[in-house]
């Protein structure tokens, strides 16, 4: 499938068939701008709970609610025609019960056009997912590093090396099984990343796993160098729009404090022409 030739955006059965194909390409927005940028490039695009960090200022995205979701699932959705949209449900509006879970991802999809959800866990989740999945909402699961468990996990470490490597790759096959149409595989060891890719039947997306992953997705933010508070070894930097941006604000400051701006160009003579 290629994103320049495609006129509609794929469903969720068009991302699961991309199984080992193509890698698929994926990254995260949270405004209109951003989603328009790329469109044209990325198979599905992700609202990712991570704009409570990245946008909101946020220690964790434990704080992210549904009403920020919503806001920015909607400015995303402006910007998109031929990506598809998944979009993550945020901490504690899925994990008391499927029906919970039911009633948010519905309010997601249906305020926000998005074609799919994504949550986090795998074995624990499995009942949930299988619950959404055949009411008519597509699940993309999330197993390995799940950040709305931070606080349980210890910390933003690598998960599944050595014998825990089992029990990650259970989670994987259950979440398949239980008819998640892809799962995100962030910060495990490579060669895990490379055993689970090969052992499920659904697409496999990295965020710090393994190049034989059959797609990527990082934070868009971290890989334009906007969010600097930290990188992640796994980020690559593909600009530094942060410092870029930072000068042209301390350029315009300079201006503005030696009255060179607004200059004649930028002002209105006191009769029209």
């Amino acid at each position: 499938m290629s994103a320049t030739a495609r006129k509609t955006a794929p469903l969720p059965d068009d991302i699961r068939a991309m199984k080992g194909g193509t890698p698929i390409v994926s990254l995260t927005a949270y405004t209109t701008p951003m989603a328009q940028m790329m469109d044209a490039h990325c198979d599905f695009v992700l609202v990712g709970d991570s704009v409570g960090m990245v946008l909101h200022g946020l220690p964790s995205t434990l704080g992210v609610t549904m009403e920020m979701m919503v806001m920015h699932g909607q400015a995303v959705a402006r910007g998109l025609s031929a990506a598809m949209m998944v979009i993550d449900m945020p901490f504690g509006s899925y994990e008391e019960s499927p029906a919970q879970a039911f009633r948010n991802a519905a309010r997601l999809m249906r305020e926000t056009g998005a074609g799919a959800v994504k949550l986090e866990g795998g074995v624990a989740m499995a009942e949930t997912i299988a619950f959404l999945v055949a009411r008519g909402i597509p699940v993309m699961a999330h197993v390995g590093l799940t950040p709305q468990s931070v606080n349980t996990l210890g910390g933003y470490t690598v998960q599944g090396r050595g014998a825990a490597g089992a029990a990650l790759l259970a989670d994987a096959q259950t979440v398949a099984e239980a008819g998640a149409f892809a799962v995100v595989l962030e910060k495990v060891p490579q060669g895990l990343g490379d055993e689970i890719t090969q052992a499920v039947p659904i697409p496999t997306i990295g965020i710090g796993a393994s190049p034989g992953c059959d797609g990527q997705i990082l934070v868009v933010d971290d890989m334009l160098g906007l969010f600097t508070a930290f990188k992640a070894k796994f980020v690559k930097r593909y600009a530094e729009l942060g410092l870029t941006g930072e000068a042209a604000i301390a350029a315009y400051a300079a201006d503005v404090r030696a009255r060179r701006f607004p200059g004649p160009e930028h002002v209105f003579a006191d009769q029209a022409p």
